[in-house]
């Protein structure tokens, strides 16, 4: 007697990860982050995931990542720090963190957008890792790319640009502001917010676009 098979349908509110307000970011996916405030946003995003953070970043640049100041917006004890020494290996490393599904979160900085297909193989790394991941009953991993100014990675599934907005107050205020654009994505128009970041509080409101 055989017994049938019972195959778990997909959560689809479990890949999907949230970004600020009713903003999500798709698991199993690579997304792009530009523009000054890309570094921030990718600590806030670190910041609402947990598990491991897989980051990396290019071996020759004197910047390094500042403990301290990550510490505010999420824990530094959870990072994998990676550096690579070629453009080839900051692709190639997160091409491998993907795939394994063994963090939830993979960052990689990177100088110049990649073209389409390092995007393509990033995605079916991200899609191989989601599968590895689910066998182990955790999220899909969610892929980040960082690029300076307007970035331009051919492929992603989309491309987020934040920059410092002036503040509300002229005084010293507890409370950070940026300018949170969505140049693109796969089914959504562009569209951008206004984002007052400050203790334990996110106020996210709609804003007129305009050229970043």
């Amino acid at each position: 007697m055989s017994l049938p098979i019972q195959h778990q349908a997909a959560d689809p509110a479990r890949d999907l990860h949230p970004l600020f307000g009713a903003l999500t970011l798709r698991r199993g996916r690579v997304h792009e982050l530009c523009g000054p405030s890309r570094i921030q946003l990718a600590a806030r995003i670190v910041g609402k995931t947990r598990g491991p953070v897989v980051w990396i970043r290019p071996g020759w640049l004197p910047e390094r990542l500042n403990a301290a100041g990550l510490q505010p917006l999420a824990d530094p004890a959870r990072l994998i720090l990676v550096q690579a020494d070629r453009d080839e290996g900051l692709l190639w490393a997160a091409e491998e963190a993907l795939r394994s599904g063994a963090a939830p979160l993979v960052v990689a900085e990177l100088l110049a957008p990649p073209a389409l297909t390092p995007t393509r193989r990033l995605h079916l790394a991200a899609g191989a890792g989601s599968e590895a991941a689910r066998r182990e009953g955790g999220p899909a991993p969610l892929g980040l790319i960082l690029l300076p100014g307007r970035g331009g990675a051919q492929g992603v599934e989309s491309r987020w640009h934040m920059a410092p907005a002036p503040s509300r107050a002229l005084l010293w205020w507890e409370e950070d502001s940026f300018t949170l654009t969505r140049l693109r994505a796969r089914l959504l128009p562009p569209a951008s917010w206004s984002l007052r970041l400050g203790p334990g509080s996110e106020t996210l409101e709609p804003s007129p676009l305009a050229e970043v």
